[in-house]
C-alpha cells in the first residue's frame, strides 16, 4: 500500500513536467520563402492568360477582316466569266436656281463616289461617271445623296444661301452576262406651279443590254464601220 501511494505522488510530479516540457518546445520555423514565390508563380500565369487571350483576339480581328474583304470583292468584284457589269452615270438636269454642291453614292452600302464642288467643277459638268465594274448577279441598291445651294437673283435673290438634301433609293436586279447602264438624273419635277423647296428630285434611266453586244458596239471595228 505504501508502494502504491509512492508511485501516484511520483506520477503527479513527472506527468505535469513532462506536459510542461512538450508545450515549452518551439515549433520549427516556417519557410519564409514558400509564399513569396507562390505569389510570384500565380501572377506570372495570370500574365501568360492574358497575353493568350489577347492572341486569340487578334487573330478572331484577322480573321473577320479576312472575310469582309472577301465579302466586299463578292459583292463589288463580282465574277469575270459569270457575273453581271454596270455602269452607274450622274446627269444634272436642274435649273439655274439650283447649284450642285455634293454628291454621295453608296452600292449596298458600300460608298463608291463621294465629291464636293470644288470653283464648279462639280456644277458645271452635265453628266460623268459614277461607277464601272463587275458585280455578282442578284438584286443591288443604288443610294444617293445630292445637295444644292439655292442660286437666285432680283425677284429671286432669297435662294441665295438655301440648301436643299436629295436622298434617294433604287433597287435593280443583275442578270449575269448582262450590263445594267444606270443613269441617275438630278431634275426639277413640278414645273412652275410646285414650290422650290419641292421641285429637286432623282429618276433612275434604265438600258439593260446583253454584254457581247456592248463590246461589240465599243469595239474598234465597230466604231469605224459607223464613221463610214
Amino acid at each position: 500500500m505504501v508502494r502504491y501511494l509512492r508511485l501516484a505522488g511520483f506520477l503527479c510530479v513527472a506527468v505535469p513536467g513532462l506536459a510542461l516540457a512538450q508545450a515549452g518546445t518551439p515549433a520549427p520555423p516556417k519557410e519564409a520563402g514558400k509564399p513569396a514565390v507562390g505569389a510570384e508563380e500565380q501572377n506570372e500565369l495570370k500574365v501568360r492568360t492574358l497575353e493568350e487571350r489577347v492572341s486569340d483576339l487578334k487573330e478572331k480581328i484577322f480573321r473577320t477582316k479576312a472575310r469582309l474583304m472577301n465579302l466586299q470583292e463578292m459583292v463589288i468584284g463580282g465574277d469575270i466569266t459569270t457575273g453581271s457589269k454596270a455602269v452607274l452615270l450622274h446627269k444634272n438636269e436642274m435649273g439655274s436656281s439650283f447649284y450642285l454642291e455634293s454628291v454621295a453614292y453608296a452600292l449596298d452600302g458600300a460608298p463608291i463616289y463621294t465629291k464636293v464642288d470644288v470653283d464648279g467643277d462639280l456644277e458645271k459638268r452635265s453628266e460623268f461617271e459614277i461607277f464601272n465594274g463587275r458585280i455578282v448577279p442578284g438584286n443591288h441598291q443604288i443610294s444617293v445623296q445630292l445637295v444644292y445651294r439655292g442660286h437666285g437673283y432680283g425677284l429671286f435673290s432669297y435662294l441665295e444661301g438655301y440648301k436643299f438634301k436629295v436622298q434617294s433609293s433604287y433597287t435593280f436586279n443583275a442578270e449575269p452576262g448582262k450590263v445594267n447602264t444606270i443613269k441617275v438624273v438630278g431634275f426639277e419635277k413640278g414645273g412652275l406651279t410646285a414650290e422650290l423647296k419641292d421641285r429637286p428630285a432623282v429618276r433612275y434611266d434604265v438600258d439593260v443590254q446583253r454584254e457581247e453586244a456592248t463590246r461589240r458596239a465599243n469595239s474598234p471595228a465597230e466604231a469605224e464601220g459607223k464613221r463610214k
